[in-house]
């Protein structure tokens, strides 16, 4: 297969990095944002001074910033991984941890001390710390804090630690593809300060092991949702060091209805595309009115398996789409004042019953005998 903007085609992978080249599912649909951004790639690749390794992706949620990272991974060839970002994220979020290794008299410790030591970063650490004790991520850092301590007031003679990497630290150093989701609610300033090292050219990163260079092949692709309630304005140094960034709005009209066919698999274009019109009043009426939901494309697929599905797509709309924009009466009678207004509710209706425009037409020339 003819993969023209790969950039890694000198490179050995082992078998675990191949799987993590992500694979296109027969429902994507290759974007002009997504060629637009692989050809800038590829074509800068081996220009030292204008090489393309920061990209921004900032947009709606559901606008499909994170299936585009994905696809660039599988158009570039590179391994795809990414980062979550959250309000308390410290430094050891981005660049991992000293942990003890130690035996624990406690059965429960030894056992999970025992599972933590076959993992090898700090992210597969802190996912089975909450995976074990059925936590949020936030919270098994606490757990892992307090794991700790009980060993560290443990009388040993020698204590030795391994240090797990981030998940930053494992993408930069090894030269993969990784996407930052949302850094702009990160609270700690000095993080971003970490992530600006990380995302030099040639950026150094300071380890308790020593130092690491961001390998030549690492592409970092950050994602975040525009006006997003707890999101902060994103930091000005960190937005000076994307070499290309992207805005991402709903698709137009006909891309909408070509993804909606490729995912669901419903045909019916006249009805699809009626609904893909309601998406686009539904989001643009709450950003006229600071509701802070979004209509998106994940709405849409939802709204539209339903259909697909033999739903009625008039109730289907409400927890489908409306209930996510919003449940608070006042700001549902607006998005439903802007739907009586546009008439689309009508024309959908008119699209699923047969002949209905005709129908309509002699029900209203009649006149009602009583």
């Amino acid at each position: 297969m003819t993969m023209p903007y790969a950039v890694t085609n000198e490179r050995i992978f082992s078998r675990l990095e191949k799987q993590m080249i992500w694979q296109k599912p027969k429902s994507h649909q290759t974007s002009e944002i997504e060629l637009r951004i692989a050809s800038e790639i590829k074509s800068n690749w081996n220009d030292s001074d204008m090489k393309i390794m920061n990209v921004l992706l900032e947009g709606d949620a559901g606008s499909g910033k994170t299936q585009l990272a994905k696809a660039l991974s599988y158009d570039l060839q590179l391994p795809y991984t990414k980062v979550t970002c959250f309000a308390d994220m410290d430094k050891s979020d981005v660049f991992g941890a000293l942990l003890p290794v130690v035996a624990s008299d406690d059965e429960s410790d030894g056992e999970l001390l025992e599972a933590i030591y076959q993992t090898d970063s700090l992210d597969a650490v802190l996912n089975l710390i909450a995976q074990h004790y059925s936590i949020t991520i936030a919270r098994a850092k606490v757990r892992l804090a307090e794991l700790v301590e009980r060993i560290d007031q443990n009388e040993q003679e020698v204590v030795h630690y391994k240090f797990y990497p981030s998940e930053i630290v494992r993408a930069i150093e090894k030269g993969y593809l990784l996407e930052i989701q949302e850094p702009t609610v990160i609270r700690d300033a000095s993080v971003l300060v970490a992530l600006n090292s990380a995302l030099e050219a040639n950026g150094m990163l300071n380890l308790p092991t020593g130092m690491i260079k961001r390998h030549p092949d690492c592409v970092i692709i950050i994602t975040t949702n525009r006006n997003y309630q707890g999101n902060r304005p994103l930091n000005e140094s960190l937005r000076d060091r994307m070499q290309h960034a992207e805005r991402m709005d709903l698709p137009e009209l006909e891309v909408m209805v070509e993804r909606a066919v490729a995912k669901t698999g419903a045909n019916n274009l006249p009805v699809i595309t009626k609904m893909a019109e309601i998406i686009r009043l539904l989001d643009e009426t709450a950003k006229a009115n600071a509701i802070k939901g979004v209509a998106g494309m994940r709405s849409y697929f939802y709204w539209v398996n339903t259909f697909k599905q033999g739903q009625n797509i008039f109730e289907t709309l409400y927890p489908k789409v409306i209930y996510k924009l919003t449940t608070e009466p006042s700001e549902i009678a607006l998005l439903q004042e802007a739907l009586d207004d546009s008439q689309l509710l009508v024309l959908l209706r008119q699209e699923l019953v047969p002949n209905a425009k005709e129908v309509f037409k002699e029900i209203k020339g009649r006149k009602i005998s009583t």
